[in-house]
């Protein structure tokens, strides 16, 4: 009859959960991964020994080795799981898990070694004949069941083929081995190993002794205590309070080291502050905004008092209780202003957890708030793992109000303090508690874990054997839950770091969730936590690696079967999961990978991958709109791999072509779109071939250094777009026609015609209205306001169109300064370009960053600081060439020619002038003008009247062609020096005035007094 192996409870019936505790019987069952340590004992000489001995004599003989291997191995706490032939297979870790599995495998192949000898004699006493042995001892990740307790996997294989190597009497470590006894054996590394079955050769150690002392000891490395950290968290939370400013300390360290600790303990001293507190998801893919929404929830109460309605729009669609239509950029500035009107009241403390685990437009936000923040006491702490910074090397952007704390391990000192707090009193021997100081290496989570399994142990010697690595500890101690609570753990898991009650009943119907999750509460394992789903209760796994310890023990179908079961749950109340589409995606994703894993054949055309597609498209479609490409390529990435491959999916891809050359990729991006447009005609999707026509012809456009056969580039791509817009028209597609407009507007902008640019984008911006295409919606004004900048529109309707329309793009705020100086308001002007550098630092846009220098080259000229303008547009140089960029360096580097001319240093602005027409592009007409205006001026100056003449008279030639007003009149000014007349002159004051740029039209009006009264 079935017997539950977790209560015992035996059934008349088959059953699915157990009728007496409700544990799934799969559960119950145990089939399980695991790290585990296999032996393999093989006889030297078998074949000769039956030659030589009855058949009856060698069963005997047999008999009596396999009894006592069987003896050693359970001695040592492993289990023999079968005899084959004359060989011994042997598992340490089955049924249950032991911190030092790999250790006991190794003694007791020493034991097996030295308990030969005995028998030997035995065995020549009375058959006349003597055993040799060889074993192969091998550590890695099997699936185990409970019926036979067989363990599958490479590492039983390894394992068989390092005992098949091995010669009489030697014993064999696998490499994984080695790494967990290391500190408790002396072994020889032998040449590699070329293993039957194994494509690359395999590393092996033959073991010589095990030490009598096998505790690990600790490395010399020097041991930091924690009043120092404690004392900058107070520092800084004083300095927030006594400046009205905002604090970001970043306490950094390894799982376990006691980050949590050192942060709950400053809390638990504060007086009178408010506390908030967010964590990034352990799973994190495209979970951009899940950390700032659980900070902004906690204050949903005071929405209501922010005076910016733009604000609490943003803020209510981070919640999900409003159309989440926000750009990264709004998004950011909204939870600044959030917790700027939070702490005005009294000091807030921003916590926010697993911090490495976030993504990118999340890291930069939480940068940025803590270097815009104003007038208001806040202290932001981030708790990270290094790896953090191995990410982001620059974290905090080495301001002065940003500081990381990095956490070393306790010394022995304070581990010893540590150890008798959690003893509350209880004895330990000093040998034990020696032992757990040295284990633990100063992690103050190992220290608590080994007290916690002395406490749990309710029968034995009370002995705890130290772990060579925190997963292993917390596997171990896992495994010997009872099956009921392991199993809530494990199905706990799924959902992640932090899960809900609802969702372990929904993974486990039958079970009795109150007492298991209290006993899990008493031992500390997970905690209450703040639920997200109304009417539910939440918990929190103690740490993240209680959490990894016990999803990782899941098989990977049992991993499949329950994050399909989990999203169907999440999606009936998907109206109140935050950014509900990522989550169901991440987990009917996982779901279809691992049945791939495991059957590749048949997990293709499963229905789960295609809605899991289907849900990360929209996420990345919502990423896109708010112009946050990094995670929208993300999206659309993981997308496109769940569509078989026979799926045309033309949207999709061009959606991902999109990100791609916004990203930077534009070879990629290229690529993806013809592939797009060979599908789209394959399927006769007319409109989509065009699409993709319409993007790579961009992508070519403003890329292409060579001119395609039979006209320019930009040219071809107007061409098409014309020929596109009436197949769209007849079908309706707004979204099209939004794309070939912008394909125009496009052409237009490359070919320096501002004023049919600016009629491109009103057009495109008429049909993204109409198909509520957010994305360009979003992007277009920016386009708008770069026509205006440069065409022939007079400065102050254009600054009249950025008072009215606001555009907060970094483009956009610096063209707006340089009008400014235009006007000769150079403080105005300085200001907007240091928020045009803040909003690109805000969005992650470095390309942005890196031109920024080029806007404050013209306004520092006009401004007549020529060193400032050198020094910036030198800093853009710098930063182009490290992106790899050439079509803006080439710019920035006639720009810098002509400051060193400016400055008089004649031979650094002529190699800077060969340098910017190196890298101009044949059809990038604003750095072909630009470096043979310097140039012309130093031929000028070097009597070489005529060269400068001609390269002056291009360079006009170059801007009359198009409609950018203010650069054709510095052209033409420019012609006028080289020449010393006053006609080109007399035309640049004209075009300057028509422009509005009233500092260039009076410098130029008292250049042509000067060339006037000069003699000759």
């Amino acid at each position: 009859m079935p017997r539950c192996a977790a209560c015992g409870h035996v059934s008349a019936e088959e059953f699915k959960f157990c009728p007496e505790c409700g544990v799934p019987a799969a559960a119950a069952a145990r089939e399980e991964r695991k790290t585990v340590t296999v032996l393999f004992c093989d006889i030297v000489g078998s074949t000769e020994l039956g030659e030589r001995l009855d058949p009856e004599s060698v069963r005997n003989v047999l008999g009596r080795f396999f009894e006592m291997a069987q003896a050693v191995v359970e001695r040592h706490g492993g289990s023999v799981e079968k005899f084959i032939g004359d060989a011994v297979m042997a598992v340490f870790g089955v049924p249950v898990l032991h911190e030092d599995d790999a250790l006991r495998a190794v003694r007791a192949a020493a034991d097996l070694r030295a308990e030969l000898g005995p028998l030997n004699d035995e065995l020549a006493r009375d058959y006349g004949t003597e055993l040799g042995l060889r074993v192969g001892i091998n550590t890695g990740e099997v699936v185990t069941g409970t019926k036979e307790r067989l363990a599958t996997g490479d590492a039983v294989n390894v394992a068989a083929r390092l005992e098949q190597s091995a010669g009489a009497g030697q014993i064999l470590l696998g490499e994984t081995t080695l790494e967990r006894v290391r500190d408790a054996v002396v072994a020889e590394r032998l040449p590699d190993l070329d293993l039957k079955g194994k494509s690359e050769a395999v590393r092996a150690w033959e073991l010589q002794d095990v030490r009598a002392d096998e505790g690990r000891r600790l490395s010399a490395v020097p041991m930091v205590g924690r009043e120092h950290e404690l004392g900058v968290l107070r520092s800084s939370f004083a300095e927030a309070v006594e400046t009205r400013s905002c604090r970001l300390v970043t306490v950094v360290g390894p799982a376990g080291v006691g980050k949590s600790r050192l942060v709950a303990e400053f809390l638990g001293g504060l007086d009178g502050a408010r506390v908030l507190q967010g964590r990034c998801l352990s799973y994190g893919d495209g979970i951009t905004y899940w950390p700032v929404a659980e900070v902004v929830r906690q204050l949903q109460g005071e929405l209501d008092e922010l005076p910016d309605q733009r604000v609490v729009a943003a803020l209510r669609g981070l919640l999900g209780a409003g159309p989440a239509t926000s750009s990264t950029e709004e998004i950011a500035g909204a939870v600044r202003k959030l917790l700027e009107a939070a702490a005005a009241e009294r000091p807030v403390v921003c916590v926010l957890d697993d911090v490495n685990w976030g993504e990118e437009t999340f890291l930069d936000l939480v940068e940025q708030v803590a270097a815009l923040a104003r007038g208001a006491p806040l202290l932001v702490i981030c708790m990270a793992r290094p790896d953090l910074l191995d990410r982001r090397p620059g974290w905090g952007g080495g301001s002065l109000n940003a500081v990381n704390v990095l956490l070393e391990p306790l010394s022995d000192v304070e581990a010893d303090a540590l150890i008798e707090v959690l003893l509350d009193g209880a004895e330990l021997e000093e040998e034990l508690r020696g032992r757990i100081r040295d284990g633990a290496e100063g992690n103050p989570l190992f220290v608590e874990e080994m007290i916690a399994m002395l406490r749990e142990a309710s029968e034995g010697d009370g002995d705890v054997a130290v772990p060579a690595t925190i997963q292993g500890l917390l596997a171990t101690r896992l495994d010997q839950l009872p099956p009921a609570e392991r199993a809530v753990l494990e199905c706990g898991a799924v959902e992640g770091r932090v899960f809900h009650r609802g969702a372990v009943q929904a993974l486990s119907p039958g079970a009795q969730l109150g007492s298991l999750l209290a006993s899990l509460v008493r031992k500390d394992l997970v905690r209450p936590d703040l639920a997200q789903l109304r009417g539910d209760d939440a918990y929190r796994f103690r740490h993240v690696l209680i959490r990894d310890a016990a999803y990782d023990a899941l098989p990977k179908s049992t991993r499949a079967d329950l994050h399909e079961q989990l999203a169907g749950w999440l999606e009936e109340r998907s109206a109140e999961v935050l950014e509900a589409d990522e989550v169901l995606g991440y987990h009917l994703e996982h779901a279809y990978r691992y049945r791939q894993e495991l059957a590749p054949g048949v997990a293709g055309g499963e229905p789960v991958a295609a809605r899991a597609a289907d849900l990360l498209e929209a996420a990345g479609r919502r990423a896109l709109a708010r112009l946050d490409v990094g995670a929208a390529r993300n999206f659309f990435e993981r997308a496109l791999a769940l569509r078989p491959e026979a799926d045309p999916a033309v949207t999709l891809r061009l959606d991902l072509a999109e990100v791609l050359f916004l990203s930077g990729d534009a070879s990629g991006a290229s690529e993806v779109a013809a592939d797009a447009g060979v599908r789209a005609h394959e399927t006769r999707y007319e409109a989509g071939r065009l699409r993709a026509e319409l993007m790579d012809a961009r992508i070519t456009a403003l890329t292409a250094q060579e001119q395609p056969a039979g006209g320019d580039a930009s040219g071809s791509l107007l061409t098409l777009a014309a020929k596109a817009r009436p197949v769209f028209e007849r079908s309706g597609d707004e979204i099209a026609l939004t794309e070939a407009w912008v394909a125009t507007a496009w052409a237009e902008l490359i070919r320096c015609q501002y004023a049919s640019m600016l009629e491109a984008v009103e057009q495109a911006l008429e049909h993204a209205a109409t198909a509520r295409y957010t994305r360009w919606e979003r992007e277009l004004p920016v386009w708008k306001g770069t026509a205006l900048f440069y065409g022939p529109t007079p400065v102050e309707e254009v600054l009249l169109w950025h008072e009215q329309e606001q555009p907060r793009h970094a483009i956009a705020l610096r063209q707006q300064g340089v009008l400014e100086a235009m006007r000769g308001r150079f403080d105005e002007a300085r200001a907007l370009l240091a928020a045009g550098d803040a909003a690109a630092e805000e969005l992650g846009q470095t390309i942005w960053l890196a031109v920024g220098g080029m806007t404050a080259w013209e306004v520092e000229v006009l401004a007549g600081e020529t060193a400032a303008a050198e020094r910036a547009v030198r800093e853009s140089c710098g930063r182009l060439e490290e992106l790899g960029d050439t079509g803006y360096r080439a710019t920035a580097t006639a720009r810098l020619a002509e400051s060193l001319l400016m400055l008089g240093r004649l031979d650094e602005a002529e190699a800077q002038t060969e340098l910017a027409e190196e890298l101009a592009a044949p059809d990038d007409r604003v750095s072909q003008a630009l470096w043979r205006q310097a140039r012309a001026k130093l031929k000028a100056r070097a009597d070489q009247h005529a060269e400068g003449e001609a390269l002056a008279r291009e360079a006009v030639a170059l801007f009359a062609a198009t409609d950018m007003v203010d650069y054709h009149a510095h052209a033409l000014a420019d012609l006028a020096e080289v020449t010393a007349g006053t006609s080109p002159l007399e035309e640049a004051i004209a075009l300057f005035e028509r422009k509005g740029n009233a500092v260039a039209a009076e410098r130029a009006r008292a250049a042509l007094v000067e060339i006037s009264l000069a003699p000759g």
